[in-house]
């Protein structure tokens, strides 16, 4: 690889390469030491192609959820089996990986910006700004970074658009699904949660598991299949559908109750 080769992004691969290194290597011991990491599926990721392959993932914290799967990833592709053992994996890391991330989120100091430059497709939510609920048209410039990231490698990507649970699926990931057709890889991830804040950056608690579960890609009919019902196969996939409500801990939704009240309050005194 050239020092000065680019990925289609305009990123220098050998300066994207060195920074997972060392994010890699500060980051390990988050999920091999002070918490475990319990990974099932590896076997499924090293069985994917190269390019037009979308993740979608529940999602619990803003870094560590994406941090974490750049870990298990390479890991699986190092020949690791459900494990992370040996970080040796990050020495030749995949470079095409991306995952879609809000623009605000990722401009909002200098870590997030140098996370943006690992592989961030960052978008202008067309929801949610600075805190308030919004209403605004779709940019297509953000349309198409996501099919040039898919075009060159994979795409990670919350399809709830929040870290709170039970959220509607957003339309524009299956719309995505049904433009593009990619292999869509549907994983599931617990414990983050109640191990780190709610940025993903700090440990909260010590000695939580962490589970990360890789499914069989979903089979879908990109012609004939409708907008909704590709959202119901989302939903359930991710096991954000209302249905899994029943048999969510006690724990969790009152853990989260409590952070959509912390919310409220800091938007009051704002």
């Amino acid at each position: 690889m050239g020092l000065f080769k680019k990925n289609p992004f305009g990123h220098n691969l050998f300066i994207k390469k060195w920074l997972i290194r060392i994010l890699g290597a500060i980051s390990h011991r988050r999920f091999r030491g002070f918490n475990e990491l319990q990974i099932e599926g590896s076997e499924i990721i090293k069985k994917l192609p190269d390019t037009n392959v979308l993740f979608i993932s529940n999602h619990q914290t803003y870094f560590a959820d994406v941090v974490s799967m750049f870990h298990v990833f390479n890991a699986s592709l190092s020949n690791r089996d459900d494990s992370i053992k040996n970080i040796g994996y990050l020495w030749n890391p995949k470079l095409n990986l991306y995952y879609v991330a809000a623009k605000e989120t990722m401009s909002a100091g200098l870590l997030p910006k140098i996370l943006a430059y690992v592989g961030s497709i960052s978008i202008e939510r067309t929801w949610r700004a600075k805190g308030e609920d919004v209403n605004r048209q779709v940019k297509m410039s953000d349309i198409s970074n996501i099919r040039k990231a898919l075009d060159d490698g994979w795409v990670i990507t919350f399809p709830q658009g929040t870290t709170t649970p039970f959220k509607p699926i957003r339309k524009g990931t299956a719309h995505i699904i049904k433009q593009y057709k990619p292999i869509v890889v549907p994983i599931v991830i617990d414990g983050f949660r109640r191990s780190f804040d709610k940025k993903g950056l700090r440990i909260k608690k010590k000695n939580i598991m962490q589970s990360f579960e890789i499914k069989q890609p979903l089979e879908i009919d990109y012609e004939n299949e409708s907008i909704a019902s590709i959202v119901e196969k989302i939903e359930y996939a991710i096991e954000q559908h209302p249905s899994f409500l029943k048999v969510i801990p006690q724990e969790e939704l009152a853990l989260q109750e409590e952070l959509n009240k912390k919310r409220k309050w800091k938007v009051k005194d704002s």
